[in-house]
């Protein structure tokens, strides 16, 4: 009994060294939330105020006006729908196109090698902008949301990671499957996948994010204002927030600008935080798969 009480008290014993790391820890999420949260405030107060004060922890009074001036003026809902429309029909072609290349590079075939060696030729050399433009309006998808979904389907550092995550799993599982007649789809969909949902979680959250935050293809394939995602709208309204001039003094005029550029931000990333916390007790053990063998 004695004993069991010594182990309990070790465990509960806070070091220096706890502390220590503690402090750098809590030092070090202010760093990261401190932007944030002057992002928010910033959006919440007038130019008279920003002038007078840039650094805002508590707005004295609180106004809605940038934000009035994005809805007012901006298609922002159409952005939202466009790009939320984006996510679901690209998230899940591009989780299953890497997913089906990593299982299939992860089995041996002939020319896997020379293969897999062209594959990871494309992280390092691309065929560069024209030509992917040149591509996308032969097919005739411009003016469309399949260059933004279609142009990264497959991405060959993820399917990489994948890969390694496959050849890693036991491959008595694939033999007795294979013994009892499941063919490959169904290994992996029935076998492998179900085994791997951390990892899939987790790319789950790259691709969202990766898409929410596309504008550069959107914005060159994309020239009717009706399909413009969020992060080209959020593009322009930081270009012509510097340009408002009907709110009087120059310096105020700035500062009011960079009011609708932070209400725009926040209206951009809140509702990919919102997304985050629900796959990030997968995050960790996601990204550690597949780290043990390639």
């Amino acid at each position: 009994m004695k004993k069991k009480e010594m182990k309990i008290k070790e465990h509960q014993r806070i070091e220096k060294m706890d502390i220590f790391l503690l402090i750098i820890l809590s030092i070090w999420c202010l760093i990261i939330i401190f932007p944030f949260y002057e992002a928010v405030m910033a959006s919440f107060v007038n130019g008279t105020a920003f002038a007078k004060n840039p650094l805002i922890l508590i707005p004295d009074k609180v106004i809605f006006d940038n934000y009035k001036v994005i809805f007012d003026f901006t298609n922002l809902l159409s952005g939202y729908k466009n790009t939320l429309i984006v996510v679901l029909l690209g998230v899940p072609i591009q989780l299953l196109m890497t997913v089906a290349t990593g299982y299939a590079f992860s089995q041996d075939f002939p020319g896997k090698k020379w293969l897999f060696k062209v594959v990871i030729f494309t992280m390092f050399f691309g065929g560069g902008v024209i030509p992917k433009y040149i591509l996308m309006r032969n097919l005739g998808i411009m003016n469309t949301y399949w260059p933004t979904i279609l142009i990264d389907a497959v991405s060959t550092y993820y399917m990489i990671i994948i890969k390694g995550s496959f050849e890693s799993m036991p491959p008595a599982l694939k033999e007795a499957a294979v013994i009892d007649g499941a063919t490959d789809i169904k290994v992996l969909f029935k076998i492998y996948l179900p085994l791997q949902l951390p990892m899939l979680a987790t790319f789950t959250l790259f691709f969202t994010v990766g898409l929410w935050n596309s504008w550069y293809w959107p914005m060159i394939t994309m020239s009717e204002p009706k399909l413009q995602v969020l992060p080209v709208i959020l593009r322009q309204v930081c270009n012509t927030a510097q340009n408002v001039s009907e709110y009087g003094d120059a310096s105020i005029t700035e500062s009011f600008g960079t009011g609708i550029k932070m209400a725009a931000t926040v209206l951009t990333m809140l509702p990919i935080m919102c997304f985050y916390p629900f796959l990030q007790k997968y995050f960790v053990k996601g990204v550690m798969v597949g780290s043990i063998k390639m």
